[in-house]
């Protein structure tokens, strides 16, 4: 099916979800402290932001939610699709195959500035084959959904009648109402020795302890919800967001007078690495970390961490979750 039929679909699918339930929750609008400076360089300044209420899924899509989409609509995902030779000019053309991005632990210690000896793309796997091209959703049903691009997450998103969140709705929910704690929870990882989310014990990427219970993702709700009763917005897998990814936050207004109000990142033009100049893919925003990080390679299991992501790229621990705005919402 091209994209074409996919758009065709999201706009007559033959069932949606419901409106505001109880499976979504309510962001009260507030002046919050986005960012941090005491991290990576990316989540700086620290500045404040006001953000309209919203309401947010409780919970990243699962498998089982999105197979409902996909049954209702025949959307077919980008892991799915042979990616086209003109928009890859250069590509091997043994490589322009359907697949992902799939997380292989090396058998020792490697080159941490190498993220390639970890992962790999795979021919095959894709949303139903979660672990791979042999694998399955046998049991998964209830873990978020992985190897989804930004635009199989925003298709998803039209459907449901919600849209993505932006960077700064994200992280307001994600801080539960602790505005400038470390963490979603308080300022102490494991308070009490108790994992508060399913990310990475031992020596990335070789030695996984899984002490939280997890080695992979874990089912929604595995873990306590935050204050504002979100649940996995810290851990299991990274989110999308709306916004463009550049490199820095925009500094604090000083005033009170001038805080900015909702928010839009950075501009699409700006979004694209520059590591990368052959490779023209514009880059969004994904937030919260995922099973992978680890104090001793990703620290970016904390609601002002972000990352840069291309928005035609799947992995196997990148999913979303969905909001809805304007007055209907409380």
């Amino acid at each position: 099916m091209g994209r074409t039929a996919n758009l065709r679909a999201i706009r007559e699918p033959d069932e949606r979800p419901a409106g505001p339930s109880a499976d979504t929750v309510l962001v009260p609008g507030d002046t919050f402290w986005m960012g941090s400076d005491d991290h990576y360089p990316e989540e700086a300044p620290a500045h404040r932001v006001w953000v309209d209420g919203f309401r947010i899924d409780r919970t990243p899509v699962t498998n089982r939610q999105f197979r409902k989409f996909v049954r209702a609509t025949g959307y077919v995902t980008e892991a799915e699709r042979a990616p086209s030779a003109a928009d890859y000019p250069g590509a091997l053309p043994h490589m322009l195959r359907a697949g992902s991005m799939v997380f292989a632990p090396p058998d020792g210690s490697v080159d941490l500035s190498d993220w390639s000896r970890w992962w790999r793309f795979e021919f095959g796997a894709q949303w139903r084959r979660p672990e791979g091209s042999r694998g399955s959703l046998r049991g998964l049903e209830n873990h978020p959904v992985v190897h989804v691009s930004y635009r199989d997450a925003e298709a998803y998103a039209a459907w449901a009648g919600k849209a993505l969140p932006t960077e700064a709705e994200w992280e307001l929910a994600a801080r539960g109402g602790l505005d400038r704690a470390e963490y979603a929870w308080g300022d102490e990882f494991a308070p009490g020795g108790r994992h508060m989310a399913n990310t990475w014990q031992g020596e990335f990427p070789h030695r996984n302890l899984a002490e939280d219970g997890y080695a992979r993702t874990s089912p929604v709700g595995a873990f306590p919800p935050n204050g504002f009763g979100i649940r996995d917005m810290i851990g299991n897998v990274w989110e999308w967001t709306a916004d463009w990814y550049a490199p820095r936050h925009e500094a604090d207004a000083g005033k009170s007078c001038c805080i900015p109000s909702n928010p839009r990142g950075g501009r699409e033009d700006e979004s694209f690495d520059p590591s990368q100049p052959r490779v023209a893919i514009p880059r969004k925003v994904v937030k919260g970390g995922s099973h992978l990080c680890a104090p001793n390679y990703c620290r970016r299991y904390r609601p002002a961490a972000r990352h840069a992501h291309p928005v035609d790229t799947s992995s196997s621990h990148i999913g979303f979750r969905c909001v809805t705005r304007g007055p209907e919402v409380a």
